[in-house]
C-alpha cells in the first residue's frame, strides 16, 4: 500500500489555479475531478493532488523559503519531456524560476526546471534517472 494518499494545497485564484494545473496534469495523462471548492486530479498508482480555495481570500502568494509548501518534483521519463511540460506550464500562466537545465551538483543525470503559479506554488519537472539506465 503506498503512503502517500493526496496532497493539498490551498490557492488564492482558484479558477486559475485550476486551468494552470490542468494543464499540466492534463499532459502527465491525470483526469480532473472538480467540486464545490476545489478540484483533484488522479492518475492510477499515484497520490491524488488537490486545490482548494482560500478560507481568507487575499492571504496568497505563499514565499518560497519561507515555513510551508517548498516544491513538488514531478519525475520524468526524459530530458525532452522536462521541456516539453516546462513549455505547457509556461504557455498556461506559470512563472519560470529555473530553465530547463542539468544539474550537476545533485547527479551528472539530473535536468529539470522549475515554475511557479500566481500563489507561489512551485513545481519541479526533473528526470534523473538510475546510473544503470543513464548508461544505456
Amino acid at each position: 500500500m503506498a503512503v502517500f494518499d493526496h496532497l493539498g494545497i490551498t490557492v488564492d485564484d482558484l479558477p486559475r489555479a485550476v486551468a494552470q494545473f490542468d494543464a499540466v496534469f492534463a499532459a502527465l495523462g491525470f483526469t480532473r475531478f472538480d467540486a464545490d471548492n476545489g478540484a483533484s486530479w488522479q492518475r492510477e498508482g499515484e497520490p491524488e493532488f488537490i486545490v482548494f480555495a482560500a478560507r481568507e481570500p487575499g492571504t496568497g502568494p505563499h514565499r518560497h523559503g519561507r515555513v510551508g509548501w517548498q516544491h513538488l518534483a514531478l519525475a520524468v521519463d526524459s530530458p525532452d519531456e522536462v521541456d516539453r511540460l516546462h513549455a505547457i506550464a509556461v504557455d498556461s500562466g506559470w512563472t519560470v524560476v529555473r530553465a530547463p537545465k542539468k544539474y550537476p551538483r545533485f547527479t551528472d543525470r539530473y535536468y529539470a526546471s522549475f515554475v511557479e503559479d500566481a500563489s507561489g506554488i512551485r513545481i519541479e519537472f526533473m528526470f534523473n534517472p538510475p546510473r544503470e539506465a543513464a548508461a544505456d
